[in-house]
């Protein structure tokens, strides 16, 4: 993971696009991982066949390349960002759209999977009367 790499655009869908590093490597760059600004169409920053650099954000049990070229852009390859240690009286950073919206997800995921279970166990009772 880390790695930055350059690779071509295979495939575009939707929700991302496909890129191809070297024969058998590839993997996903992700539409909220294109540019720092909002992306509604893809096909407005890439084109298939076109040449990127990516960055290896991550890898999933499957083996699936998790990419990303807005971190490849934002840091020069080789070179690793120093983190500037907090202090005491710093208050902590906001976190961001995505990070707020993946949060709400999940928290909205488990209230509706809890509230059908209610309804299940409130609908059974009431059937075996």
């Amino acid at each position: 993971m880390g790695a930055i790499l350059t690779g071509k655009v295979t495939g575009i869908t939707k929700f991302g696009a496909f890129v191809t590093m070297a024969p058998g490597k590839s993997g996903l760059v992700h539409i909220s991982e294109i540019t720092s600004s909002y992306v509604s169409d893809i096909r407005e920053h890439l084109t298939e066949g076109q040449e990127v650099t990516v960055k290896v954000i991550g890898v999933d049990q499957s083996g699936r390349m998790n990419l990303s070229i807005k971190a490849a852009t934002s840091e020069p390859a080789g070179e690793q960002r120093c983190k500037p240690q907090k202090r005491p009286a710093e208050t902590p950073a906001e976190p961001s759209f995505e990070d707020k919206l993946k949060r709400f997800m999940q928290d909205s995921d488990s209230k509706m999977s809890g509230m059908k279970q209610y309804t299940d166990k409130k609908g059974a009772r009431r059937r075996g009367r």
